[in-house]
């Protein structure tokens, strides 16, 4: 884990700054739809963080301006402000913003107990486009445990021999167990209102997993759009909400301790 304690003691906290999501011209079609007499729909998708304590502190996020990353861009963790997120997964998916880079290898991990001990490694391939990327624990990787909290680093290596200035993203998560109504509930409902409610439960990685995979699939689709964007905006993130997905990434190795 020297790659991730020599990352983090040289990371500089920032936030990114990208443009604003054209939210006008959705509100302009959804107007016509509207108008045409169908029936408006409401947005119900912004995220409700759950009553837990906040995460010990980090060093912050990614180095800004390595030269790596261009348009002196960063790495930036789909997650709330407090970094936290729960799932009701096993094997939860993360997603990222990436910009352009001049190298093709991110190294992922999961820590866990005081001194974060890995559970998990692995070596992704990074995409040659800017955009948001996700991964899934793989089913060789171990589970994460009921009321665990695990602490995970995303590196783009830059520099193998010296990590000081490599790239980083950090966050958290913790998997629970779903209450006996939100089970009942999700089991009913169909797949277009499953963010709304993991949102509203205040699960973050499956309706940010949900709502993403609405919007991938059916990428025209005003609500799914809107929808994503309010899911985005609740977390601080809809600047990133016009970003494209870019297909990434798998596993090259898994590491356990």
């Amino acid at each position: 884990m020297k790659w991730i304690k020599s990352s983090a003691n040289f990371a500089v906290s920032s936030l990114l700054c990208l443009d604003v999501l054209p939210v006008f011209s959705f509100s302009s079609q959804v107007k016509a739809e509207s108008f045409s007499g169908e029936k408006t729909w409401q947005i119900s998708q912004a995220y409700k963080p759950p009553k837990r304590a906040d995460p010990p502190p980090s060093a912050g996020g990614s180095t800004r301006g390595s030269a790596c990353l261009k348009g002196n861009k960063k790495i930036v963790a789909l997650l709330p402000p407090n970094k936290l997120g729960l799932t009701l997964a096993e094997r939860p998916t993360f997603f990222w913003f990436v910009p352009q880079s001049t190298v093709k290898t991110a190294k992922f991990a999961i820590l866990a107990d005081k001194d974060e001990n890995s559970i998990y490694e692995t070596t992704l391939t990074l995409p040659n486009q800017t955009g948001i990327i996700s991964f899934t624990i793989p089913n060789n990787a171990p589970k994460l445990a009921l009321g665990k909290t695990y602490h995970w680093y995303l590196t783009v290596v830059c520099n193998s021999q010296d990590s000081s200035n490599n790239p980083w993203v950090d966050g958290w998560v913790e998997r629970t167990k779903a209450e006996a109504k939100l089970s009942a509930d999700l089991a009913k409902a169909p797949p277009n209102k499953l963010p709304s409610l993991y949102a509203e439960a205040g699960i973050w990685y499956e309706a940010l997993t949900t709502s993403a995979h609405l919007r991938r699939t059916d990428p025209k689709n005003i609500k799914f759009r809107m929808d994503w964007w309010t899911l985005l905006k609740s977390v601080k993130l809809n600047t990133l909400a016009s970003e494209q997905f870019i297909d990434c990434c798998t596993s090259e190795k898994v590491s356990r301790e």
